[in-house]
């Protein structure tokens, strides 16, 4: 398909990836590196693989402005195998406790999962106002010196979205990132473990990153089963098993557009606040038609989430949407209405072309 009969792609995962990347996979597909085969066919324990792992490793660490402090994983089972390994591997003992943050889908779906792996308590739930805002550190019930803390910085079903880093003091933070890796800079030195399925901004599904400081890594019993073992992965190199290799070169080629063609974490997150800006504007001038989901100092920049008056009011949205190429705007069907997915791939010219057709359809229906 040309570039220009492409849509423009709301998806939330897997979502958009940037047509200069997905140009350069096409270019490199029959012959990867003058290796005279596709990345997908030469062993992943080639000097030509290795390579590129390693510069994936790399171009993470740069975005994330971290050292040595950290290893950088890439894993496969996405946030459902995470949502197990953590507790395995954090608790230090059957007395101890870890705290979650329910504040989504996600958050909810890890809690109830960890519960099974030893002592979870409840530190704060948005359940009774269907997910719509997030707490404050002052809001969370802690034990005393838990072993973790663990939050999802952007909840990609409900669009809300923590807006500043937690700090409690002593506690490792462990934050599922899938939604908004690499979308903006992260305060790593306060983070145990920040973790991502990368089909949102980072690459395709398959692969899971999982960057954990390096401390923490003594806690993972050697009892655990060998790919539950966070210390297996450091010890192989991410190569227990056969890792996810196409996974991980797209990882390795977005890592480098976001470096060299947008300029850091620091310039691709004013890129995507001007995109939302874009779409949250138009909502709050016809919130009698677009009713915003998550409070406002909450809204993700990601995930723009929002409801129509009647469903056929949205179903008439979402059908002539289509027919405009604007796609993949069905909101999840625990919230319903509209949900847009923003991640760093999607030019600023389909937020336009989205917030215009959202003024065109308002003007046509109010």
């Amino acid at each position: 398909m040309a570039t220009e009969e492409r849509t423009y792609n709301f998806s939330a995962g897997p979502a958009t990836i940037p047509v200069q990347v997905l140009e350069q996979i096409q270019q490199e597909l029959l012959n990867f590196n003058g290796c005279g085969a596709s990345i997908m066919e030469i062993s992943h324990r080639s000097a030509q693989f290795i390579e590129v792992l390693d510069s994936a490793r790399a171009g993470i660490k740069q975005l994330l402005g971290i050292d040595d402090s950290h290893e950088v994983l890439f894993l496969q089972g996405g946030s459902r195998l995470q949502f197990s390994m953590i507790p395995m591997n954090l608790l230090r003992d059957e007395n101890d406790r870890a705290a979650y943050i329910v504040s989504g889908t996600w958050s909810s779906k890890a809690f109830e999962e960890a519960k099974g792996t030893g002592n979870i308590d409840l530190a704060w739930s948005g359940k009774d106002s269907n997910f719509n805002t997030l707490p404050a550190s002052t809001d969370l019930a802690l034990a005393d010196d838990p072993a973790f803390l663990y939050y999802a910085s952007n909840e990609t079903i409900h669009g809300v979205q923590f807006q500043e880093d937690f700090h409690i003091a002593s506690t490792p933070l462990v934050c599922d990132a899938s939604s908004d890796f690499l979308s903006r800079p992260i305060k790593m030195e306060q983070h145990g473990i920040v973790y991502a399925c990368a089909q949102k901004n980072a690459g395709p599904s398959g692969v899971t990153i999982i960057v954990i400081r390096k401390d923490l890594l003594t806690r993972s019993q050697a009892s655990l089963p060998g790919y539950l073992n966070y210390k297996t992965h450091v010890e192989q190199n991410s190569m227990f098993n056969t890792p996810p290799t196409f996974g991980i070169y797209v990882v390795d080629l977005i890592c480098k557009w976001l470096i060299n063609e947008m300029g850091g974490l620091a310039q691709i997150a004013d890129y995507n606040n001007d995109k939302a800006t874009l779409l949250y504007d138009i909502i709050d001038q016809c919130d009698d038609m677009f009713i915003g989901h998550a409070e406002k100092q909450f809204r993700s920049k990601m995930n723009v989430t929002f409801n129509l008056p009647s469903e056929e009011l949205t179903s008439q949205f979402l059908e002539q949407a289509a027919k405009q190429g604007l796609t993949s705007l069905k909101g999840h069907r625990s919230v319903g209405g509209v949900r847009a997915s923003i991640y760093n791939a999607m030019p600023h010219e389909g937020v336009v072309a989205l917030r215009d057709f959202m003024k065109s359809f308002y003007t046509q229906n109010s």
